[in-house]
């Protein structure tokens, strides 16, 4: 068979999801990608006495068909020996100790190794300047030990493909939950973190009546301060009105739907919010494709309830044997994800399908489509479950379960509204439950030249119209809404209404539409206009909480670097806090090489600037080979970076100094410690011959936030994520 799959969802299979032998060479298609994540999945019948060969094709007509997909760990490693790791949530423990704490960061680095995602509650760690009885000295509390998770996620690219993704949630109630609020005021830290503040029923109470509330100290679980919750939740409002986090968990309320309270509390979720999980636990997740659930009757289209109900049940069960195909990262992991058996079923194409059936997103009339859907999937998916409990047994700890006097099941939970981001972007539906990002938009290709890409079922109506024109969608593309075009009809604009052209009120509806038959939680982001004032984003958190949300996320349009917007709004440039990028090098520069007597030998390094600084640095030994002249090669090109990038030189100086290695000697002298304290020596020198002084001079070239690292393309916000209309390039699906 011939898959017609559009050009962007080729170009994300083969960066991202196609397997590749030693030489990166692409040695799958997609249609052999589909065949062998359905084949590894059916395998799991085999189990259980059943069909696989008939399972395996029906996984794979499934997928094919556009209909379903699994969570993006599922689709890279299924059938991949080597891997095998099909999940994307984890929450790990992290309790009050070293060792707990540095055993977390090992685990994260196993799982972000593998395409895993992971949720931390720092919530039991002993605040910052506590007491550490063991060694008399200081806690420094759970923020610190938050930078040293997000430097280990750093450097651990998910399976080759993408950055790892955590989530750190906090009690209001832990006395360093101000410094938490605030852990995101300056965008460069914590950069692969998500926050979230985990809200209590007591704190919302207490918000509202103008009262005070306890911190309390989780080690000797004493009351340590006093706070007014409304500066508190004034607090947590003002930072997600600059920067779109924290977010809102409210953890009581998820508690309430917990399905094992016997066996501990929920205390995290996985990274976009939407997956409830006890510590050390695992859930893998899929999406239907509700755009084509759909049927034409009497020239219009309905919901077709007899192909979604098909789908769901097959769907369930491939989730649930995925479980069993599953090569979990650790022991412990795979125990007690097997005991509970949780799945994560959802949708993508919600806005697809609303425009199909002519409903605009933000009217009473999609709410109640989205209540009834979401109840036929939920009612149907817990079906299949029951079915499954038939077939090979409910899961282990049913009995110590909510459920046990009902009717067995075979997951503890079947429903949650994920991220969707780069699936969506293959099977070209929208995302999850989702307005329209934008009609159309400019996409970056070769030579940097723009075209514009134009939903597809915008262009269909407006060539049924008459209206449709290569001039319309430039229009379009270049004002982002097309709510101010005249030439379009009324009915046509009021049916395509994008992410900006609706309330937050809306937003939030939407959400708690689908969160009324949600076993977990629903990712979602409440769009705000750029204008949306302090009071506004404080009135979605409210509504959300009253009207049954286990958690909120904010983002207000403009409000954040790291994010293009649509249509003429002006991208802000970085300040001297942000990334920098490199000015380019000159073909001419001017400089002097200094010898240095170093333990290793003779160091020469050659100083060079251009017109305007201080621009480079060369070293060589003068013996070659070995580590040592590869070492001072990686620095120099390190310093190099750094000056050409804006860098103070003192700064840089003062990071080379004093570093000792075995071999010191003499030079003239001057104790020479290392090639790194030669090479910061020399810089000092030369700075000091020519007179030469820091400057507050930003790089010759911009850099902005919001541009894809992969591929240079426009990221949004959605789903609590960024996410790139290029490429795909996101860490939230």
């Amino acid at each position: 068979m011939t898959l017609t799959l559009s050009e962007n969802a080729l170009k994300i299979l083969e960066r991202r999801y196609l397997s590749k032998n030693e030489k990166r060479e692409l040695i799958e298609t997609p249609e052999e990608m589909f065949r062998r994540v359905a084949r590894n999945i059916a395998s799991a019948e085999a189990l259980y006495g059943g069909d696989v060969e008939r399972m395996e094709q029906a996984f794979f007509d499934m997928m094919t068909s556009f209909k379903f997909l699994p969570n993006s760990p599922t689709l890279m490693n299924a059938g991949k020996p080597e891997l095998q790791q099909l999940s994307a949530c984890f929450v790990l423990p992290i309790d009050d100790s070293i060792e707990s704490i540095f055993d977390a960061v090992k685990y994260t680095a196993l799982i972000h190794k593998s395409g895993g995602g992971t949720g931390f509650s720092f919530s039991r760690l002993r605040p910052k300047n506590d007491v550490v009885r063991t060694t008399g000295g200081i806690a420094s509390g759970p923020i610190s030990f938050m930078k040293v998770l997000n430097t280990s996620t750093e450097v651990i690219k998910q399976g080759g493909r993408r950055r790892g993704a955590n989530m750190a949630i906090l009690r209001v109630d832990h006395p360093d939950i101000i410094e938490f609020i605030t852990s995101k005021r300056d965008l460069t830290e914590l950069t692969n973190f998500n926050i979230s503040v985990a809200i209590t029923t007591k704190f919302m109470d207490v918000v509202r009546t103008g009262q005070k509330y306890d911190l309390v100290n989780p080690r000797s679980n004493q009351v340590v301060e006093t706070l007014d919750a409304k500066n508190v939740f004034d607090l947590i409002v003002e930072m997600a009105w600059t920067n779109g986090e924290p977010g809102l968990f409210f953890i009581d309320r998820a508690n309430q739907f917990n399905p094992t309270p016997a066996l501990g509390d929920y205390e995290s979720t996985n990274p976009c919010g939407e997956q409830l999980l006890l510590p050390m636990e695992s859930c893998n997740l899929g999406s239907i494709n509700l755009a084509k659930m759909v049927k034409q009757e009497n020239g219009h289209y309905t919901v077709d309830y007899e192909e979604l109900k098909g789908i769901v049940r097959l769907a369930v069960r491939f989730l649930d044997n995925v479980i069993d195909m599953n090569n979990y990262p650790l022991p412990d992991i795979e125990k007690i994800t097997k005991e509970n058996r949780k799945i994560g079923l959802g949708v993508m194409g919600w806005a697809d399908l609303l425009i199909q059936l002519r409903i605009p997103y933000d009217t009473h009339e999609a709410l109640e489509l989205a209540e009834k859907i979401m109840k036929f999937i939920s009612k149907e998916g817990h079906k299949a479950s029951e079915d499954l409990a038939k077939e090979r047994i409910h899961f282990p700890n049913f009995e110590q379960s909510i459920f046990k006097d009902s009717t067995p099941l075979r997951n503890a939970t079947i429903t949650t509204i994920a991220p969707t981001g780069t699936i969506s972007m293959i099977l070209d539906c929208s995302s999850g439950i989702e307005p329209l990002f934008a009609i159309s938009y400019f996409k970056k290709v070769m030579d940097g030249e723009k075209l514009v890409t134009v939903n597809t079922y915008f262009e269909r109506i407006a060539k049924e119209e008459g209206i449709y024109s290569q001039e319309l969608m430039q229009k379009i593309a270049e004002q982002g809404t097309i709510q101010n075009i005249d030439e379009i009809p009324e009915h046509i604009r009021r049916l395509f209404v994008t992410a900006h052209d609706i309330s937050p009120e809306w937003h939030v509806r939407m959400q708690a539409a689908f969160q009324k038959y949600t076993d977990n939680a629903v990712s979602k982001t409440v769009n705000m206009p750029q204008d949306a004032t302090k009071s506004d984003v404080a009135t979605v958190f409210t509504t959300a909480y009253e009207l049954g949300c286990k958690g909120v996320t904010v983002f207000r349009y403009g409000s954040r670097e790291a994010v293009v917007n649509i249509g003429k709004v002006e991208v802000k440039e970085t300040t001297s806090k942000d990334i920098l990028a490199p000015r380019t090098r000159p073909s001419v520069t001017i400089g002097e090489t200094e010898r240095i007597r170093t333990g290793c030998g003779n160091l020469y390094v050659t100083i060079n600037q251009d017109s305007r600084a201080l621009f480079e640095v060369f070293s060589t030994l003068g013996h070659s080979g070995g580590c040592p002249s590869a070492q001072s090669e990686a620095i120099s090109r390190l310093i190099s970076l750094s000056l050409r990038s804006g860098v103070k030189i003192e700064s840089v100086i003062k990071q080379l100094a004093e570093i000792r290695c075995p071999s010191s000697s003499w030079d003239e002298g001057t104790l020479i410690l290392s090639c790194p304290d030669a090479i910061g020596k020399a810089l000092s020198r030369y700075i000091e011959r020519h007179g030469i002084e820091d400057s507050d001079e930003k790089p010759a070239m911009k850099s902005y936030f919001g541009i894809c690292p992969d591929c240079g393309g426009q990221l949004v916000h959605e789903e609590g994520c960024l996410i790139c209309k290029s490429c795909g390039a996101s860490k939230c699906e």
